[in-house]
């Protein structure tokens, strides 16, 4: 039967209603997508469903300590979303919200002469021994983490990010955050992990790379001025690479899908539970 919105029962205020809510659900998924809170979610939706199944199973002494659990819910939820929410209602008060209904399908992927420069800079600043912290946007949008750095908007490239991170510049503290094709902003403040997994021998740069991947969906390259290294966080786990042709291979893999069947120099184990998406 051909749906017709003047059918009895349902009205074109209905129709609208239905709409405006799966939008608001719509813009509350898209908004959470790849930070801390995807994954509380995930969270949320296995002890719903363990909590009918142990109803169904009659595993009543589960049944009854989850159906207790639920009672501090509320509470709970705001105390672990509470970042997340007031970014929530910082992003409802922006003017330009409905142009940015399908942001993932307007962003432009990473070009391949992006990942060259990218591996070119770090590559020369592990050889000089240059601390480097670059941030490159995945799922999540990074623009809390934006709003506290410097904003550049300059194309990418290994002179500029050697220029950013050279010890005589203003920029050289903090993260350079990289969106696509272009380096947003320099300078900007990374949260701190505090995974008891981490050595207590990690820096404050390594700790910041781990913090930023734990709250985001991102991917964060390191180098350590100390030992000349290049490490990569990601997913709040942070992985020594064996060279910057590992690099390469990495990012050419996660931002341009593509792999060039190249053996590095070094080959390490993927980090527990896969690599990152």
């Amino acid at each position: 039967m051909p749906f017709r919105p003047d059918a009895p029962g349902l009205s074109i205020v209905d129709v609208a209603d239905i709409l405006l809510v799966a939008y608001l659900v719509y813009r509350l998924l898209a908004m959470i997508r790849g930070t801390r809170a995807w994954r509380i979610l995930g969270g949320i939706v296995v002890f719903i469903l363990a909590l009918y199944a142990s109803n169904a199973l009659r595993l009543n002494t589960l049944h009854w300590v989850l159906d207790k659990a639920t009672l501090l819910a509320p509470v709970a939820l705001v105390i672990l979303l509470l970042p997340e929410l007031r970014q929530a209602l910082e992003t409802v008060g922006k003017i330009g919200l409905w142009p940015q209904v399908l942001p993932s399908l307007s962003e432009p992927a990473a070009e391949a002469q992006t990942v060259e420069e990218i591996v070119a800079a770090v590559s020369e600043m592990a050889s000089a021994r240059v601390g480097a912290l670059i941030v490159l946007e995945r799922t999540a949008s990074l623009d809390e983490i934006i709003a506290n750095g410097v904003p550049m908007d300059a194309r990418v490239t290994a002179p500029t990010l050697g220029a950013i991170f050279y010890p005589g510049n203003p920029l050289h503290d903090g993260a350079a955050i990289i969106r696509g094709d272009r380096i947003v902003a320099a300078a900007c403040r990374l949260p701190l992990s505090e995974s008891e997994r981490l050595d207590a021998n990690v820096h404050m740069r390594h700790r910041a790379a781990v913090g930023v991947t734990e709250a985001l969906d991102c991917l964060c390259v390191v180098v350590s001025e100390e030992r000349g290294t290049i490490s990569l966080a990601a997913d709040g786990r942070l992985r020594r690479l064996g060279s910057h042709l590992e690099l390469r291979e990495i990012l050419n893999t996660q931002f341009r899908g593509v792999s060039s069947g190249r053996k590095t120099e070094r080959r390490t184990a993927p980090w527990k539970g896969g690599w990152p998406r």
